[in-house]
């Protein structure tokens, strides 16, 4: 009997069992899939041994190459991301039925301007063409097909040059202290919101965390003792999975973060999530608050920002504060690094030694 699975991909999974022997393979139309099946079936009747594979079709369009760069990496274990997986779909629908030998520059350029014209902006296309430039490759360098990332690169420069592919601008928005108070007084205050929001808001300043690693956090990655929790599977662009990194619970930016688990332990008797609400409720309750208490173009994420320049303002050197953030790379900090020009005195002030100091120093020597 043989079933066919339609993968993620597009492409079709076919198993076949009959006469306790299992063969599967794994095409790009289901025609070739059932007529595959029909093969097998017939070869274990009569007892000949089965061929285990089939070859693919040559790919001949871009989408065939999207395909095996997906099924790939599903072979190997390697799971595609929401995001990648969007992109990879619209590249199918946009630049998919382009026969691979047209992907000349040209055809790049054109892409790039009609997708422009459609509204996507320059770190929307820098994405495509990121995408675009991986899958060629790993045709070329996986499967042997006579296909070259040149033409991308030179259709890149070309773009960029027309301000068509770039950098997106860095968000340099950091809340008020004022702006915070009311956030959280006024969810705090509100009958009807059943999320802790003005304590979850306290908690991501105060520990830089993402709105998604808040909410994944279980008692058990909490050590009571040492007063740290552990992050697991933290959002890394070379390792998806595993990436666990373990942070300190501190009180140095004006919110203690420690004091805040304490007052989720009595509201959740210690088990389960610290923050037991789904990322997506807690991200539509504070757009709802910002919007009611009129606080224009705030975003959650907007508060790691706020809570890794307070880490700075506090006095941390850059390798602690990057302990506390988990950036691997230091000069990623900078982007959330807005320091106010009045906060510097501050820091002198802070280095230097006070007159009381400086009396005893003199006395001494």
């Amino acid at each position: 009997m043989a079933t066919f699975t339609k993968l993620d991909s597009g492409s079709w999974r076919v198993q076949v069992r009959r006469k306790r022997q299992y063969v599967a393979n794994t095409f790009l139309r289901r025609h070739d899939a059932e007529e595959w099946a029909r093969d097998v079936e017939r070869s274990i009747d009569r007892g000949i041994p089965v061929r285990r594979a089939r070859p693919h079709e040559p790919p001949r369009i871009f989408a065939d190459l999207i395909t095996l760069h997906i099924d790939d990496l599903t072979e190997v274990g390697k799971s595609i991301g929401r995001s990648k997986a969007a992109v990879m779909e619209a590249l199918k629908v946009s630049l998919g039925r382009v026969k691979i030998q047209d992907l000349t520059r040209e055809r790049l350029i054109e892409f790039g301007k009609r997708r422009a014209k459609q509204g996507a902006g320059p770190p929307t296309l820098s994405i495509d063409f990121s995408f675009i430039r991986t899958i060629l490759t790993h045709a070329a360098a996986i499967h042997g097909i006579d296909v070259s990332a040149e033409n991308v690169r030179l259709a890149r420069v070309a773009l960029k040059r027309l301000d068509l592919i770039g950098k997106g601008n860095e968000r340099d928005r950091r809340p008020s202290q004022d702006e915070l108070s009311q956030l959280t007084e006024y969810t705090e205050n509100n009958p009807r919101q059943f999320i802790p929001l003005g304590r979850i808001v306290r908690f991501a300043v105060a520990t830089a965390m993402r709105q998604a690693e808040i909410c994944r956090i279980e008692w058990s990655d909490v050590d009571m003792q040492k007063r740290t929790v552990k992050i697991r599977d933290r959002k890394d662009p070379r390792r998806k999975d595993g990436n666990h990194q373990t942070i300190p619970l501190l009180n140095v930016t004006g919110y203690d973060a420690w004091q805040l688990v304490l007052e989720q332990r009595i509201v959740t008797r210690g088990r389960g999530r610290v923050f037991p609400h789904h990322s997506k409720s807690v991200g539509a309750a504070f757009r709802r608050s910002c919007k009611a208490l009129d606080i224009d173009d705030l975003r959650f994420h907007d508060l790691r920002h706020e809570g890794t320049s307070r880490l700075f303002e506090a006095g941390f050197p850059i390798e602690k504060v990057a302990m506390v953030t988990g950036h691997k790379d230091w000069r990623q900090l900078r982007r959330y690094t807005n320091l106010k020009p009045e906060d510097l005195h501050k820091l002198q002030k802070a280095s230097q030694p006070s007159m009381e100091e400086l009396i005893e120093t003199l006395a001494a020597s």
